[in-house]
This record gives structure tokens, sequence and C-alpha cells, in this order.
């Protein structure tokens, strides 16, 4: 069931969530991607050239620096087919390819320094899979968010419907495999150029067919750069939690659940404790636990689990996240996807006040 969203006048005035289809190969996908979202690449460009002055104090030159000395060449030796559609993004949006990289390698130049802050679950049980999570991130980059249908059937791909940033090739989604992946993110210094980049380990597990075949691949290259994977098929969930040098396995509980917000869960010898550095993530860690537990008697629907993400106590650090005071960031899209059903809602904009409704379904 949709949420409301106003009267037919209060929607028109409401931002909507673009939608683009791609397909062919590689760098068709990207040319696609970029020509039809040129205007969002563009302002991602711009909101992280902001961004990344504002938070880590370097200018977009050297943004674009460090990304194309130290990942493009890695990126074009190990995985080329990624390197291909980044090169057609940037074609079809007109900008360099530099640009491009930059912003798919945006939490590996930053160490985490940016500050979002999601809620995310998983939950398997014998009618259904669920994966669901609030993406919270500065309010300035919901207008560059897009749905991405990726018909990769040319390379013997499952077809991918991802919610993401303009020009990023890899983010929070399902594929037609019933493969679906959230993301957290973990503020931990470090970055391994030589390890895949998170957005880009987003992507390959959307690349799979099967939740043990994506934690595989991703164990054999590793991930360059703290955050937190929460992995999913009809079989259950996993969580990843990857440091530049490790990573640590978050199994689910007795109830079939994987909980996770935005510090480690999990001891990490090679690297030690993170920073904890959003005083809610152990909060909001804690509350969606409780409120999962109040729906354990019976089975769980999307419909529920879509309240549970409405939820405001403790905002403005809340699991429905605000953007006010000491919070820098507000919930800019929710997701809930039924892993076994292969279909996912979803809502643009905080729940409690959505701007837009999707669903994305496979037949």
């Amino acid at each position: 069931m949709a949420p409301y969203l106003g009267s037919p006048d209060e929607q028109q005035e409401r931002p909507k969530l673009r939608q683009i289809h791609c397909s062919g190969s590689p760098y068709e996908i990207g040319f696609q991607h970029g020509s039809e979202a040129r205007h969002q690449v563009s302002r991602t460009i711009e909101f992280y050239t902001g961004m990344f002055k504002d938070t880590a104090k370097m200018d977009w030159a050297q943004v674009r620096e460090l990304a194309m000395d130290d990942y493009e060449p890695v990126i074009r030796q190990k995985w080329p087919h990624y390197h291909e559609e980044m090169r057609g993004v940037a074609e079809g949006a007109r900008v360099a390819l530099a640009d491009i990289i930059a912003c798919n390698v945006r939490t590996e130049i930053t160490f985490g320094l940016f500050s979002d802050g999601c809620t995310a679950l998983s939950w398997h049980t014998a009618a259904s899979s669920f994966l669901a999570q609030n993406w919270d991130w500065n309010e300035a980059q919901k207008a560059n968010l897009v749905a991405l249908t990726i018909d990769q059937s040319a390379a013997r791909k499952p077809t991918i419907k991802m919610i993401t940033e303009a020009g990023l090739i890899g983010k929070i989604g399902l594929n037609f495999a019933g493969v679906g992946v959230c993301l957290n993110a973990i503020k931990m210094k470090g970055a391994d150029p030589g390890r895949l980049p998170c957005h880009l380990g987003l992507r390959m597990v959307l690349d799979s067919e099967s939740r043990e075949a994506a934690v595989r691949q991703l164990e054999a290259f590793g991930v360059a750069s703290s955050c937190h994977m929460l992995i999913a098929d009809a079989s259950g969930g996993i969580g990843l939690e990857w440091s530049s040098a490790d990573v640590q396995k978050c199994e689910m509980n007795a109830a079939g659940q994987v909980f996770h917000s935005n510090h480690y869960l999990q001891k990490h010898p090679s690297t030690g404790p993170d920073t904890n550095w959003l005083a809610d993530s152990t909060f909001r860690v804690a509350r969606i636990e409780e409120l999962a537990g109040g729906l354990v008697r019976g089975e769980p629907s999307a419909e529920a689990l879509f309240e549970v993400f409405k939820d405001e106590t403790n905002a403005p650090g809340a699991i429905c996240r605000i953007q006010k005071g000491h919070s820098t960031s507000a919930t800019l899209f929710n997701i809930v996807m039924d892993l076994k059903a292969r279909r996912a809602g979803v809502t643009l904009g905080r729940p409690i006040d959505p701007d837009d409704y999707l669903e994305l379904a496979f037949d």
C-alpha cells in the first residue's frame, strides 16, 4: 500500500523520483544514465564540490586528482566493466571522467568524514525475506536521487533496480535474482586504493546471483574503506562490517534478523574500535530492534516495517531523521524490499511526510 502523499495539488508541488532505464554494454548503460540524468549528475558534482570543501577542506581539483591518481588505474585494471560504465556516465553527462570517478570513490577520499546516518534491517521468516532502510544524507542531495533500472542481459548478469545518487553506479536496491543490499556509513580512518571502493562494492552485490556469491566476491577483493553492507536474498541476510584492513560479519539472530546503524557492532582486531561519531547511532540500532520486537507475534508485512521507519523518537537523531540543530542530515528515502517476492516500495523524503512513492518489481 502506497503512503498518503497529500492532495493532488500538494502532490504536484512535491519533488518526484526520476526513473531511468538503461541497457546494453557497460558503456551504453553508463551513457544512458549520464545523458538522461545530465542535470542531476552536474548537481551531484556541485554538491560534493561544496561538501568536500566544507568537511574535508579540499577543493574539487584536489579530489579529482586523488581519484585519478590513486583509484582510476586500479579500477581500470581490476574492474574494467565498471570503468567503462563510469566513462559512459561521464560522456553522457558531458563531464570529465575524473568527476565521475571522484563521486564514486568519495567515501574513500574522505575516510568517512561525511556524516550521514542510516538505519537498516534484514528479517527472514518462513514467508518473506525483508531488507529495508532509511537512507539519510544532506537534504540538498535529495533532488539528485534517481531510480535506475539496469538491464544487463547482454552480459548475462541480473537486471538491477536501485536508488542512487546521479552519477554513482552502485547504491541501494535489489536485482532479478532477489539479491538486495543496504548501506550504513562507518567513520573509521584509512583507505586502501588496491581494494574495491565502497560504492562499487554495492554494485558488485547487485551483479550477484545470490547472497553467498556476493559475499565471496567481496571477500576476494576486499573493500577499500569503512562501511557496513547489509546483504540479503530469499534465504536471509548478513551484515558485512568493512574497514580498509578487515571485515567482520553480523549474522542473523534467532529470529532471522540483522539490525545496523552507523557504528561497528563487532570487534575489529586489526583496526580497533571506531569513533561511534553519531551519538544517536547506538540509540537507533537498539530502537529499531525494540520496534521490530513488537511485530514478532505475527508475520511482519512491508506496511508494518514501513511504520517502523517512521519512528521519530530521539529526534532529530531518530530512525526517521530530521536535518535540524546538531543533525546535518535527514532521511532522503526509505526502501522496503521483499526479496522472496522480488519487489520493493520506495518512498522519497521522510517516511512521516513523503514526497513520492515508487514500486520496484520484477515480473
